[in-house]
């Protein structure tokens, strides 16, 4: 019987949770809750997570780099305290390049020892470029690559040639499949772990991500087919809409089942599932008109965002970079809950107004401090007065997780981390020294 082995269905109970679950209810809570780490898009760099390790005069060892494609350091729970995170995420047990976060071993990278999964592959081409293969399968293609001096990788787009007339959705719905024992387990065990320690926890489960340009080419698979180039899927949702359809309708299905699945086990031992991370928006513009938005994404979101609402206590996190003002009122309609990263710098996102219009319907989940200008270039004071602003702003009447709009990259200056930080503990009225 598959609920033998369930754990614990109330919500977290710790103060750093219930703080969360204030924020989420929009109620005012006793201090803004904190998130640095639990999802691949409110992450640290691995560079970064060692620096502050040095900077808090932390035990010196390796950090994990649990999320190899964007190079994120795991935030071990001595950094969690120095730097007063409410937050812990629990995520699945393959990561972008399809191998587990088992069996560590030590990688050299920039001159840093960090830690790698078993499955961590790479090999160096003939301009210094690392070439990372999926699953840790050297017999495929390289599916990622970090170009020399890079920080991250950048997928590599493996598109197989395809006929016209006879494109099967089967085969863009090839890495959605009905959870395995050992993936529900491994969900499990995280979300178990992920409540005891009272923070508020974030799941992501994954399947849901229609359309992630990140996940459409399939760095985590070693022979991907179907449409699987950036460009000719962007050309697909206006082309061959009826394809994409077949492929969200599948998706969306196996999606809902496997998060019944899931449920089943955890209960409502999560307070936020991460649900989609599907970009609409550009720096200026946006990849699609909301008109489009409606008729080919909405459907799907909601439909499990009401399946969520309807059977679970989760509240439902929407991931999507840029200029998406536009498509607010559509993102509500699809019932999410929660809007990650509020690019405050993209065009018509500015703070007060969107919070104005939107705060009594959206927890902003981000905005916090600029990381493509301020964070990484502007002065430790910019970077208290930029917070400071924010915390004013987004934080009236609750629905307001801090978190740096995005994650925070590579040769971010750790002064300027730590002014980010002390910024909010001073909105928050707390030391931390």
């Amino acid at each position: 019987m598959e609920n033998v082995n369930r754990i614990a269905t109330a919500a977290p109970g710790g103060a750093r949770a219930r703080r969360l679950a204030a924020t989420l209810r929009h109620e005012r809570p006793d201090r803004i809750p904190i998130d640095l780490g639990s999802t691949a898009v409110t992450g640290i760099h691995v560079s970064c997570v060692c620096q502050l390790r040095d900077y808090f005069g932390l035990a010196k060892r390796p950090v994990k780099v649990h999320e190899p494609y964007q190079m994120l350091g795991w935030i071990d729970d001595d950094l969690v305290e120095a730097l007063g995170i409410d937050t812990v995420g629990v995520f699945p047990r393959e990561n972008m390049f399809g191998f587990p976060n088992e069996n560590w071993k030590e990688w050299s990278f920039r001159g840093l020892d960090v830690l790698v999964g078993g499955g961590f592959r790479v090999v160096e081409d003939a301009g210094g470029d690392l070439l990372i293969f999926p699953k840790g399968d050297p017999s495929a293609a390289p599916s990622g690559r970090m170009p020399l001096g890079g920080a991250f990788f950048d997928t590599i787009v493996r598109q197989p040639p395809f006929d016209e007339d006879r494109l099967n959705p089967a085969d863009n719905l090839e890495e959605f499949s009905p959870i395995s024992d050992a993936d529900l387990n491994h969900l499990a065990r995280g979300v178990e772990w992920a409540n005891s320690t009272g923070r508020g926890v974030v799941a992501t489960f994954g399947g849901t991500a229609f359309g992630d340009i990140a996940l459409v080419p399939g760095p985590f698979m070693t022979n991907p087919k179907g449409i699987r180039d950036i460009t000719e899927w962007y050309i697909s949702t206006r082309s061959r809409r009826p394809y994409i359809h077949k492929i969200f309708e599948r998706q969306c299905e196996i999606g809902i089942e496997n998060l019944a699945r899931i449920h089943g086990r955890v209960g409502d031992a999560v307070q936020a599932v991460f649900v989609c991370g599907t970009d609409f928006g550009t720096q200026t513009s946006a990849f699609c008109s909301d008109a489009t938005f409606r008729e080919l994404w909405l459907p799907y979101y909601k439909r499990v965002n009401d399946w969520i609402h309807t059977d679970t206590a989760w509240k439902s996190f929407k991931h999507s970079c840029g200029s998406v003002v536009r498509f607010l009122d559509s993102f509500i309609d699809a019932g999410f809950d929660i809007l990650n990263p509020v690019q405050c710098s993209a065009r018509g996102m500015d703070p007060a107004a969107l919070k104005r219009k939107y705060g009594g319907r959206l927890t902003f989940w981000g905005g916090g401090v600029d990381t493509q200008k301020t964070l990484p270039f502007g002065t430790p004071e910019q970077v208290r007065e930029e917070v400071l602003r924010r915390c004013e702003i987004f934080s009236s009447d609750g629905g307001f997780v801090f978190n740096p709009i995005h994650n925070i990259q590579a040769g971010t200056p750790v002064e300027n981390i730590v002014a980010m930080l002390n910024a909010v503990h001073e909105f928050n009225g707390v030391q931390h020294e």
